[in-house]
Order: C-alpha cells, then structure tokens, then sequence
C-alpha cells in the first residue's frame, strides 16, 4: 500500500497542471492606437468553463470604456480613444480559485490626413507667393517633421522637437516664399510630413501631398503653322493654326490685311480652315494671341499664295444617280483651272483599286445593272494639281430570281421534319414574307432569313405555300405544293382480315373442284341439271 499511493499522487498532479487554465490577452504587450479611432482589448481563457475577469490601469486609473463579458471571453471598447486611455491595462481572470493576469500598453498618436497646400494668391511670373503646406490633428507635434519640395528638390524643411509636448492635438504648418519663374510652370510641388515614433507601430508615418504649379504669364512664342504649306493651288483646304504658349490660355484672333493696309477681322478662333482656297484668299495673314489677365499681346504673320489649279470640279448625273435595272445613266463632270484641266473617269472597284473608264468629261452607262452600282470618281488634272469629284450610282432591282424550295422533298411522310427556304435578290433588299393558301385568309408564317422549318409534319401541314419577295420597286411570287402522305396503321383491322381470307380460301377449294365438274357433264350433254345428275355409288 505505501507504494501504490505516492504513484497515485503522482497521477493526480499530473492531472492537475494538465489542466491548469491560460489566459491571452489580444493585443499584447503594446499597441498603437489613433486618437479618434475605435480600440478593442480582447482578453480569453482556455480550459476554463465559466471564468470571470476584472480590467484595471497599472495606476488604477478610469478604464475609458466599456466592458463586455461573453462566456470566456471579455472585451475592453473603448471608442473613440482619448488622452485618458495612454496606459497600460491589466486583464484579470479567476478560474476555481486562481487568478492569472496580463497586460498590454496603449500608446496614442494622432496622424490622421495627408498635408494639405495652399497659396495665398494665383501665381504669376516675376510676382512674389507663398505656399504653406498645413498638418492637422496631429500628436505628439514635436515629433513632427515637415518638408517642401519642387520636382524632388528640398525647398524648406521644419522640425517641432523644440516645441513642449502638449495634451492635445494641433495643426502645424511650413510655409514658403518664392518667385514664380516661366519654368515653374507644370512642375510639382510636394509637401511631405512624417511622425516618426519609434517606440509605436503604426502606418502610415509618412504622409505626402502633391500639386502642379499654375504659373500665369502672358504669351511667347507665338508662331503659325500652315498646312499643307504657304503656297497652294486653287480649290485646296488651307489650315492655318496660331500656337503660343500663356496661362490663362490667350484669346486668339485672327486679321487680314487688305489692299489699302488696313486688317480685316477675319475670326476668333486658334485655326482658320479655309475649304476651298481662292485667289482671293492670298495674302497676309496675322495671328494676335492676347492674354487679357496679364494685359499681354503677342502677333505672328504668314503671306500665303493661293495658285490657279484645277478647281470647282463639279459632276452632274442624268437623270438622277438613283435609276432602276435597264434604265440609261449620263454622268457629265467639269473642271475649271488654268490651263483647263483633262477631266478623266475612274471607278472604285471592291478590292479598292481604281478602274479607268473613260477620259471624255461626259460617261455614258446604257442599260444599267446591278453590277453598274458604285462609286465614280471624275478628277480634274493640270500641271499644278489634280481635284476629285465622287458620285455614288445607286442602280434600284425589282425582286428577281425567288426561289422557294422544300427539304428534303416536297413530299414527305407524316412525322418528318421539312424546311422551306425562300431566296430572292433586288436593290434595295427584298423583304421576304411566307404563306400558307388557304380557301380562306392565307396563314402568314413567321420565318427566320426566310427559313421556316416543320417539325413532325401532320397531315394538316400538306397544301400550297407561296414565298413573296418585295421592294418598293415591285414584287415576285412563287409557289410549293407540299404533299404528307400517312402512315398505314397494321395493327387494329389487319389480323381479322388475313383471318377471313385464309377461311375463305380453304371453303373455295372444294367448290372450285364441284364447278369443274359440272362444267364438263354440261359440255357433254349439251346441258347440265342437278337433277338428272347421276349419284355417286355408295
């Protein structure tokens, strides 16, 4: 006996500490929490039925939040955070008489936006500003750091650590003097500010705030683009396009000068597009740029020199260029220039060459088809250019060639499929409609690209079906007789039949055998009688 009791004890503290309860508090140790924000503690037992907690500050402090006890777990809210919540808290569980505790340190910060930058007035070229980048709510601000930069280039930098750390949050700012240059115009200006806390571990520590400079200036650099070029030929587009360069952007007007010297308002507008160039358009033309802000002008000239090539080429198509099948075209094309242009006939094929057809300024199409449709082009050529004149011949087709046909035959036996399928051409395209004709009104058939499609074909389904094809120029019909022959049915009637005739057959025997007998005694004697016919011997 004095053996078998220590094992026992033995066991039973095995059993004991194998069962000794945990508690986790989440998160441990320390955490960073934003002033503002929402802050859970989360403390949890394991092997612990129905545990209970107490929450207190290492110095016995208010908790600054609520509590809420869930079976084994307790949670510590506190929303939003404050000053009074920079602690360490201690979670207490008790669990059949023993307590165990842990504990985690809140520390507080407050960063919560990005910079914000603001210039005390719009920006112009040789005219003094400012630019302050502001950090708001921020804590602790003496450990703040902040910095200005263009295009990557530290401009100012400004420190807090100097300053006594107060219990609240502030609003911090740097500002910046400068001159704004023509260079400066589109660059990026960046404030960047960091609250670099190494004891505390949150993100983001940095923050960052970029903008484009808005520099006004008048304008510069004003000059004219001309397209194709300064000499053209008559009867070309001319482009003429005034770039400068200013903000705000310059009002652009554009003059002419006349004979006499004087300029004559021509448009407000950066590009003048002149469609059809004249003679009359030759001359001096002058670009103002004026930026009304800056009270800034700035002019640009270009003389242009319009030369007499082929132009007002014109096409004339009798007696419209819209005939139908058969009907005689006359497309006469005219070309003023000097010296007068060679007018020659081409047609657009579908490959997309070019087809020559004729070089007298009158093409003649008799007997017009389908294959006659397209585009014409007529083109006016002399020694300083060539101009085009396109016209489309649209040839109309009354509904031609309609087919409708039956698949796979039309006829058919009750219970198969059959597809009819109606085609027909014209210009414009035909509208295809299917009937069925009846003694009464025809059935219309709704057909899908004039396929209609029976499946199981009845009895019913047999008769005359018409396909109609129309155009606002006409129409054609044609007609399909479609036959569904029945099944015969062998069941039902058939068996009683065969069952008659094979007894019929087997009784007509022996009569057909009497009959041949009678027949040859009456070819005997002349004459037969049952009566006087002799009786067998028994």
């Amino acid at each position: 006996m004095g053996r078998i009791i220590p094992s026992v004890t033995g066991l039973l503290l095995v059993f004991v500490t194998s069962h000794t309860f945990k508690v986790h508090l989440v998160p441990e140790n320390k955490v960073a929490a934003q002033i503002g924000d929402k802050l859970e503690l989360i403390c949890s037992t394991i092997d612990c039925k129905s545990p209970t907690f107490s929450w207190r500050t290492q110095l016995d402090n208010p908790l600054g939040g609520t509590v809420n006890n869930n079976g084994s777990r307790s949670i510590l809210t506190m929303d939003p955070v404050g000053f009074s919540n920079e602690h360490e808290y201690l979670c207490t569980a008790s669990c059949d008489n023993e307590k165990k505790e842990k504990s985690t340190t809140i520390d507080i910060y407050s960063f919560p936006s990005d910079p914000i930058i603001e210039f005390n007035t719009s920006l112009y070229v040789g005219e003094k500003a400012s630019v302050t980048c502001t950090i708001p709510n921020v804590y602790p601000s003496d450990l703040l750091t902040m910095q200005l930069e263009k295009d990557g280039s530290v401009l100012d930098m400004k420190e807090f650590y100097n300053e006594p750390r107060t219990e609240t949050t502030e609003t911090k700012r740097l500002m910046w003097t400068f001159i704004p240059t023509f260079e400066d115009a589109g660059k990026e200006i960046a404030c960047v500010a960091e609250l670099p806390m190494e004891e505390v571990d949150f993100e983001p520590k940095k923050r960052q705030t970029s903008q484009r400079l808005s520099v006004n200036f008048g304008p510069q650099n004003t000059n004219i683009v001309v397209s194709p070029s300064n000499t053209i030929m008559q009867g070309e587009t001319l482009m003429l396009t005034c770039k400068t360069t200013s903000n705000p952007l310059a009002r652009v007007v554009w003059k002419k000068e006349l004979a006499n010297s004087s300029a004559q308002h021509v448009i407000d507008n950066d590009t003048i597009i002149i469609p059809h160039a004249q003679m009359s358009d030759s001359g001096l033309f002058i670009c103002e740029a004026m930026n009304e802000e800056m009270n800034k002008t700035e002019r640009a000239t270009v003389v242009i020199s319009v030369q007499d090539g082929p132009r007002n080429t014109t096409v004339s198509v009798t007696p419209s260029n819209t005939v139908r099948e058969g009907d005689t075209v006359i497309m006469t094309c005219t070309s003023n220039g000097n010296p007068s242009p060679e007018v020659s006939w081409t047609k657009h094929l579908i490959s997309g060459e070019s087809q020559f057809l004729s070089k007298d300024a009158t093409l003649t199409i008799k007997n017009a088809k389908a294959d006659d449709l397209g585009l014409y082009v007529c083109a006016g050529v002399n020694q300083f250019g060539r101009e085009k004149k396109t016209v489309e011949l649209i040839v109309q087709v009354p509904p031609k060639d309609t087919v409708l046909s039956v698949f796979p035959s039309d006829t058919v036996k009750e219970g198969e499929n059959v597809t009819f399928t109606c085609t027909a051409e014209g210009v414009p395209a035909v509208q295809i409609i299917l009937k069925k004709k009846t003694q009464g009104a025809d059935t219309m058939i709704v057909s899908e690209s004039g396929s209609y499609h029976i499946y199981r074909a009845q009895l019913e389904d047999a008769g005359l079906y018409e396909c109609e094809s129309r155009n606002k120029l006409g129409q054609q019909f044609q007609n399909q007789i479609l036959e569904v022959k029945a099944i015969v049915k062998r069941n039902g009637f058939l068996i009683p039949v065969i069952v008659v005739l094979s007894c019929l057959s087997i009784m007509a025997i022996p009569a057909l055998a009497v009959w041949v007998y009678v027949s040859r005694k009456g070819r005997v004697n002349g004459s037969y009688s049952i009566v006087n016919a002799p009786k067998p011997n028994v």
